[in-house]
């Protein structure tokens, strides 16, 4: 759906760098490249994945339902019919890491689209995209006094402002190991080492020997 594309565009081109445009494209790319080797409605897959951030939570102060019901108000406006409607609502409600915490919801379609998400929140981009989010919350880049924590709540995740290492250790590490899909999962495998080299390198040069 051509109009998709351009909406996403129009909506995210100055989005926060790791949330825009350029990060939606990936994620279709992403999507596209998972989709070949799955069962799926690629329509679905190709619409959950340009909508997907189309008004994320963390910019519009922490409503999680902003998201879908936008992603409702386009596809209304295009005449969708109501299942596929639906369907996308539910990727982009239920796509968020949000501490690790479970869904209510699951599909082939939004096992794909996450995927392709969680691949682009890891490896080199991961890392670009990471500190590019820290820097524009103001966030510390590394703090040894400030170990990581292991969150219980979505909201004690959403609210919490520690320095962008620990977000490593708090999420980007954990993705390998919940991908859905046997492509998701070969491609983290790659991604994940990188993070791992890249930790050590960083640690290395701040002398640092480990949180305890």
């Amino acid at each position: 759906m051509a109009s998709a594309a351009e909406y996403a565009k129009q909506t995210l081109e100055q989005a926060e760098g790791g949330h825009d445009w350029q990060h939606i494209q990936r994620v279709v790319v992403n999507s596209e490249r998972i989709a070949q080797s799955e069962a799926c409605d690629q329509e679905i897959v190709f619409l959950g994945a340009l909508l997907h951030d189309i008004a994320d939570s963390k910019f519009h102060g922490g409503d999680d339902e902003i998201g879908p019901l936008t992603a409702r108000r386009f596809l209304i406006s295009q005449n969708a019919p109501e299942t596929l409607i639906e369907h996308v609502e539910q990727i982009v409600r239920h796509i968020s890491y949000k501490g690790g915490q479970k869904s209510s919801f699951y599909s082939p379609e939004l096992a794909i689209v996450r995927d392709a998400d969680r691949l682009d929140a890891i490896g080199a981009i991961g890392i670009a995209r990471a500190f590019n989010y820290g820097g524009f919350k103001n966030r510390k880049i590394f703090d040894p006094s400030i170990a990581p924590v292991a969150y219980a709540t979505k909201e004690a995740y959403k609210a919490s402002t520690a320095p962008t290492i620990n977000h490593f250790y708090e999420k980007l590490l954990k993705l390998k190991d919940l991908m859905h899909t046997d492509t998701g999962k070969a491609l983290a495998q790659q991604r994940h080492q990188y993070m791992l080299d890249f930790l050590t390198q960083f640690f290395e040069e701040v002398q640092f020997d480990g949180f305890a």
